[in-house]
């Protein structure tokens, strides 16, 4: 959970890099690099941007200690003295432009730009991507689950399967962000303010000599709050029979049971079974949670099967996004300095969907005026003004430039947030809950179509004519270098 002493939370290759730049004495040039990831996670339609205030916090107590400072001392390329010297008085002094968290957000767009030296734009690519990369991964899960049970109450389970504290930790926020209601992770909720929730285990039950005693003594020690797990044994012979007759115990306290889980077996017909049975009790406000390694798809699956679930407990596949468990997200050099001017600059590379985009780019959300829904993303120069004024603009896709869409009546909004000037944090992180509501907004910004789970509709990522041209005109120029 630390965000501070996370100087050498980087790798190797970015320290050697940022001395061979020392050495060669261009450490203070000018350079700008753009975050971004190539391919939707999961086939779907969206990703959900997150992670953003870990980063603030990482780049604000950016020092290296003397701890740090020591241990590169003893590594194996023998930097020089004077170069640890430099890096003891290190700070950010750069800018930084992001996605605010909670942007539903599109491939190959920037999500994060970085401006500065090459020492400091260097040392902070690990970590950004690690932190961008997680968590932006995770929300774009949770937001997944989100769809398919868009009415139901879902709780984040994870913390137990995933990958070390942090991981957890983070995850609960990523996911309460895309629309999660609480999570069990208590440091989670003392952290962020998330509203935490739990049951009990199978070993309170097996503790006891019944599991109607279990259940009472339960019930007895916090009445109101009660949440029975009833597959311990047998869920419809046992469980549910005596989470009934503790529900009666408790009316006659004026009490409520709350609820039910089911962690085992089939929970569509479990599920139908209990609530028969629960409401031919006179127990209709029961809810019934379950759990057991959901995802998004069995969820779906259940409820076309007519479970009657109310509250989704969802764990190991979330926390660890078990069937895409990496976002995939880049860093790239888009601008350098060369003889005291910046210039735009390009990766080829023999796989198409790597070759980048060069120069500083701006991510303008089209929305129309009608309708209030978004048209497309457009991806241009931060020294284009065209679209910002609303000008008539021809869309076409960047890979087959002859499928194009002529828009007006429009209005912008500029995706990507001043966040750092020049070392100074400018940007005030938004509270969790604005963080969430900022997140439906952007939800209803888009046509359904865009947002469904299966087959969804491709939405417009277009780049300005300016920037296309450019990038066509650097491949062509590195092209023809190579046949000289």
């Amino acid at each position: 959970m630390q965000s501070e002493n996370l100087a050498l939370h980087t790798d190797k290759y970015q320290i050697n890099m940022m001395y061979a730049h020392w050495i060669n004495g261009t450490h203070l040039r000018k350079a700008v690099f753009e975050a971004y990831f190539r391919k939707l996670p999961f086939g779907n339609g969206f990703a959900v941007f997150a992670g953003l205030e870990r980063i603030v916090k990482y780049i604000s107590n950016l020092r290296f200690t003397e701890d740090d400072l020591s241990y590169l001392a003893k590594q194996e390329e023998n930097y020089k003295p004077e170069f640890l010297e430099l890096l003891r008085d290190f700070r950010f002094r750069g800018t930084m432009h992001s996605m605010q968290e909670g942007a539903v957000v599109f491939p190959n767009e920037p999500l994060i730009r970085i401006e500065g030296t090459i020492l400091e734009t260097q040392l902070v690519e690990t970590a950004l991507l690690n932190f961008m990369n997680f968590q932006t991964l995770i929300a774009t899960k949770a937001s997944r689950v989100k769809r398919v049970a868009e009415n139901d109450v879902l709780l984040e389970f994870g913390t137990r399967r995933a990958q070390e504290a942090d991981a957890a930790i983070w995850g609960a926020r990523a996911a309460y962000i895309s629309g999660f209601d609480a999570t069990s992770n208590m440091l989670a909720g003392e952290i962020f303010g998330i509203p935490t929730k739990g049951t009990h285990a199978h070993s309170w039950v097996q503790i006891f000599d019944s599991e109607l005693e279990a259940f009472e003594v339960y019930a007895n020690a916090l009445p109101d709050q009660v949440s029975l797990l009833v597959d311990t044994f047998d869920t419809l012979q046992s469980g549910v029979p005596n989470a009934i007759k503790t529900a009666k115990k408790l009316e006659a306290m004026g009490k409520r049971l709350g609820s039910i889980r089911l962690d085992s077996g089939d929970l569509a017909y479990l599920s139908i079974k209990a609530r028969k049975m629960l409401d031919d009790a006179g127990l209709p406000y029961v809810k019934i949670v379950a759990s057991n390694d959901l995802d998004e798809n069995t969820i779906f699956n259940l409820k076309s099967q007519g479970a009657k679930i109310d509250i989704w407990g969802v764990g190991t596949q979330l926390i660890t996004a078990a069937d895409q468990p990496a976002l995939g997200g880049v860093y790239k050099l888009v601008e350098r300095e060369k003889d005291g001017k910046m210039e735009p600059t390009i990766k080829i590379s023999g796989n198409p969907e790597k070759v980048t985009s060069p120069g500083k780019k701006d991510v303008l959300r089209l929305i129309n005026r009608d309708s209030g829904k978004a048209i497309a993303d457009y991806i241009c120069f931060t020294h284009e003004q065209h679209a910002r004024s609303g000008g008539k603009l021809r869309l076409f896709d960047p890979v087959h430039p002859y499928i194009k869409k002529s828009v007006t009546d429009y209005d912008t909004v500029s995706m990507l947030q001043l966040v750092f000037d020049e070392g100074k944090l400018v940007y005030d992180l938004p509270r969790l809950e604005e963080i969430r509501e900022f997140h439906q907004q952007q939800l209803n910004l888009f046509w359904p179509e865009y947002l469904r789970k299966l087959n969804p509709e491709k939405y417009r990522i277009n780049l300005s004519q300016e920037a296309w041209e450019l990038k066509q005109k650097m491949i062509e120029d590195y092209m023809n270098l190579q046949e000289e």
